[in-house]
């Protein structure tokens, strides 16, 4: 079968074939790109898989590779690599992997990665192969699934020729996802196939043939050997896939999920007391990623808010924590997105996702995500807007979307009055930005001014003062502005008579300071707790 698609008259990869051909050496484009010219997507990977032409008379060199890399490959990819790089010239970018015989071609946005044709096979305790130099079939049978076994012909004489040993063809037409051979071996070999057979799922909207579904289910334990920098590598794929639901339903279903993320799990079930049950948590937080996915689609910025989709992920994940029974009201969640929150350190660090801004993002958001629906259940008030805007900061908008996309109610009334008061919360929100602000403002009065003013040395007052300048701009009391925050400061001073009083004056501040003394108390003032102070 000869392909016709106009993608394949593409000048490089003509070239490509042209250099093999000079080279005596057969080359086919392989996996992704070929699954993907079938499937009208766009993609800029291309593998390219090499070997010696038969009839050159030479014999394919058999060397071996163990999985500590004793011994070099050889290098047909390397050779080709070289020989498109320098005939495609300037803006070519030519990087060189020996040990493993493979190279990689950059230009632009185009990725070629030249391998030579290989077989492998496996150790029990390990996903990483021993590899021998090998003939095209034995590529394609080592392949994960059939839509990925396709090869192309890019010699001359054999432009366009398909080879698909394992009907990935039929495969694709009928939206499966099957591995070429015994899915068991398939899986127990690497494991990570497992995750990836999930992810196409996920990605394409696939179904997982029952034959290799139930393999997932027999090998999910051994999904253990994988890092976890690799699984999380496919989790993010999943998550920016259109329908994110689809993929964590079947790691549940395949018992992989107890494997990557336990305290999903935790969220499954729901407990019926005195008649009165609860949300199934884990259905609900799933339906909550679709929505945001589905905004993000919407608003075309999905693959820029992978952390935002996390964080609809977590959003409840302290729930099962937070979970207790009342007979007046039934079940409760108190506090769970403040549990959440605490919670999500110690995941990212298990998971080996990002331990830094990343993950305070994610933190915030959970911890937050409660305060606009206490907002619009209540009356909306200034002051309480401006604390969650100053709370939030540049993340506020995103906050928002989270919590749009919280809401899965069945009852559509309900479902419209939310939408409805959400926004009568962000026009709120944009009349006080504009007026006052407020999004990540710092007091207009610094610490060290206060000192100065005040004649204050260093210590807790100080900081006591900046806040109740903070909660008054916060509250309206003041406008967000310099001389009026100064004023402010001034009348805090004279109320609590610490004009010129130095650091002693923090006693006198009753209200906020839970020491309370008399000064004519001489013990005190010569041995105790004042003698520092004087």
């Amino acid at each position: 079968m000869r392909i016709t698609d106009p993608k394949i008259d593409n000048p490089i990869l003509q070239m490509i074939g042209e250099e093999a051909d000079r080279l005596g050496l057969e080359c086919y484009v392989i996996g992704g790109w070929v699954r993907d010219l079938f499937l009208h997507r766009n993609s800029t990977d291309i593998d390219i898989v090499v070997l010696r032409k038969s009839n050159c008379g030479d014999p394919i060199e058999h060397n071996t590779l163990t999985p500590q890399g004793e011994q070099k490959r050889s290098g047909l990819g390397i050779d080709l690599a070289e020989a498109v790089a320098k005939r495609i010239g300037k803006g070519a970018h030519l990087s060189v992997f020996k040990t493993y015989g493979t190279a990689q071609v950059k230009k632009g946005e185009l990725e070629l990665e030249f391998v030579g044709a290989r077989k492998e096979s496996y150790q029990h305790d390990s996903r990483n192969p021993i590899v021998e130099d090998g003939t095209l079939q034995e590529d394609q049978d080592r392949r994960d699934f059939t839509i990925n076994a396709m090869a192309i012909c890019l010699n001359k004489d054999k432009y366009g020729e398909l080879l698909d040993p394992f009907d990935g063809i039929g495969d694709l037409e009928d939206c499966t996802i099957r591995t070429p051979l015994d899915p068991d071996i398939t899986f127990s070999d690497d494991p990570l196939r497992m995750m990836r057979a999930i992810r196409f799922a996920s990605q394409l909207g696939f179904f997982i043939d029952r034959e290799t579904f139930e393999a997932i289910e027999r090998n999910a334990k051994r999904i253990e050997i994988i890092t976890k920098e690799r699984i999380a590598e496919e989790l993010h794929k999943i998550m920016l896939s259109r329908k994110p639901s689809t993929g964590w339903i079947m790691l549940d279903k395949t018992g992989l999920l107890p494997y990557v993320l336990p305290e999903l799990v935790a969220l499954k079930g729901v407990e019926v007391k005195q008649g009165k049950g609860h949300k199934d948590v884990f259905f609900h937080t799933l339906q909550v990623v679709d929505n945001l996915a589905a905004q993000l689609a919407k608003l075309s910025i999905s693959s820029d808010k992978l952390w935002l989709l996390w964080a609809a992920l977590l959003h409840d994940i302290g729930k099962p924590k937070s979970k207790a029974w009342a007979p007046q009201t039934g079940w409760t969640f108190r506090n769970h997105n403040y549990i959440g929150a605490k919670m999500i350190p110690q995941i990212f660090k298990k998971m080996k996702l990002p331990l830094n801004e990343k993950m305070e993002y994610v933190r915030k958001m959970v911890d937050l995500h409660m305060r606009p629906i206490n907002l619009i259940e209540e009356t909306v008030t200034d002051s309480a807007v401006r604390r969650l805007l100053f709370e939030a900061g540049d993340d506020i908008d995103d906050l928002m979307l989270l919590c749009d996309a919280d809401i899965t109610s069945r009852n559509e009334e309900k479902v419209a009055r939310y939408h409805s008061n959400y926004q009568l919360v962000r026009q709120k929100m944009v009349e006080l930005e504009e007026r006052d602000r407020i999004r990540n403002f710092q007091p207009p009065v610094k610490g060290d001014e206060i000192m100065q003013i005040l004649h204050l040395e260093p210590c807790s007052l100080v900081g006591e003062l900046k806040a109740a300048i903070k909660d008054a701009i916060l509250d309206g009391i003041i406008p967000n502005e310099y001389e009026a925050a100064k004023d402010y400061l001034m009348q805090l001073a004279k109320e609590k008579s610490i004009l010129n009083s130095g650091c002693f004056s923090r006693i006198l501040l009753a209200n906020s300071i839970l020491l309370k003394v008399t000064l004519d108390n001489k013990k005190i003032l010569t041995g105790g707790i004042f003698a520092s102070y004087f």
